[in-house]
Parts: structure tokens; C-alpha cells; sequence
């Protein structure tokens, strides 16, 4: 792995750790998890640029493109398997996914490897991540991530800089929200309620 790889993985660890200490720190001065009382803010995509399609292979090596995903709100999520903030984000977009999937949300896992398939499908089969409770596997789409399909769907914000890059599309195909690093999910999931 190149150097500026391992300071972007690092950063992004650093970040990741102090997003699960804070959400701690709440949890444990009994603040509500994701659910608010406050009404649900719809959000507006007048003005915000359409993303550019994405086509990429699953791990069954069918081709699977963001068009596919018309109509609905969806985050794709540039992760690798060796990236310990990915790790961490990996069950609250479970939680997510699973709590909104039938409403219209999706969230594609763009998986960054440079091993692809041969480092990814293995992780995929065996790991299994704490969700209320249960172990559960990845239950959203994985997709083997290219450098180049990627760098040209993240031009506007500078390609990847660091990983986890997550974006937040809306059911009309624009781009809504860029994240580097973790996503924090409580603020995902009220930008979810907005979208759908």
C-alpha cells in the first residue's frame, strides 16, 4: 500500500474511533438512538446535479448499474475489507438498509480492494456484524470497485480520497450528500426520511 494510503486509512480510523466514542458517550447518557421526535424534514433536490451513472460487477460477476436503482434513494458506499472505519459503518448501514429497504432506500457496497473478488467474496461469506442484537451478514448489494469507474463518478468531489466515501443519491438521480470517512448514522437516517 502506498504511504498517502496508509496516512488516508489512518485519518480515517481516527475519525471512525471518534465517531463511535461519541455515539457511546450518548448512548450511555441515555440519548435516543436514530429516533427523534421532531417531524421528518423533506428535502429539496431543486438545484443539486444529477450523478453520473455507475456500472460496475457484483460478486457474481453480473453487471449491476446505478441506473438499475431508478426511483429510489440510495447510498453508495466506497469501502475495502482491510479498512477498520468501513468495519465499523458496515452494521448501521445494515440497520439502515434492512429498517428502509422496502420504502424505496438501497445501499450499494462499492468494495475498493485491490485483490477484488479474490479479497472480497471471502469477507462477504464469513463476516458477520452486531445489528440489535443479531449477527448478521452484509445484506445489501457488494459490488468490486474500479479505480477508474469510481474516479469518474466521484470527479465532482475530487475522486477517492479516502476511504469509507459514501454518497447519498435521491430517487431522482441527484447527488445529495458526500461523506468521507464514517457516515454518522443518525444524521443519515434523518437525511433518509427526507429523501423518501
Amino acid at each position: 500500500m502506498k504511504k498517502s494510503s496508509w496516512i488516508l486509512a489512518v485519518i480515517a480510523l481516527v475519525a471512525a474511533l471518534a465517531l463511535v466514542v461519541q455515539r457511546t458517550q450518548r448512548s450511555a447518557a441515555g440519548a435516543p438512538h436514530a429516533q427523534s421526535t421532531a417531524p421528518v424534514q423533506k428535502l429539496s433536490t431543486e438545484g443539486m446535479k444529477p450523478v453520473p451513472d455507475l456500472v460496475l460487477k457484483d460478486l457474481n460477476d453480473k453487471p449491476v448499474s446505478l441506473k438499475d436503482y431508478a426511483g429510489k434513494v440510495v447510498l453508495i458506499n466506497f469501502w475495502a475489507t482491510w479498512c477498520d472505519p468501513c468495519k465499523t459503518e458496515i452494521p448501521w448501514l445494515i440497520e439502515l438498509r434492512n429498517k428502509y429497504n422496502d420504502k424505496g432506500f438501497e445501499v450499494l457496497g462499492v468494495a475498493m480492494d485491490d485483490e477484488g473478488k479474490k479479497a472480497v467474496q471471502p469477507f462477504v461469506d464469513k463476516e458477520r456484524f452486531e445489528v440489535n442484537g443479531q449477527k448478521l451478514a452484509m445484506s445489501y448489494p457488494v459490488l468490486i470497485g474500479d479505480s477508474d469507474e469510481a474516479d469518474k463518478f466521484l470527479g465532482g468531489i475530487g475522486g477517492i480520497v479516502g476511504l469509507p466515501t459514501s454518497v447519498l443519491v435521491s430517487r431522482d438521480g441527484k447527488r445529495v450528500k458526500n461523506t468521507i470517512g464514517p457516515v454518522d448514522p443518525e444524521k443519515l437516517e434523518r437525511d433518509i426520511q427526507g429523501l423518501l
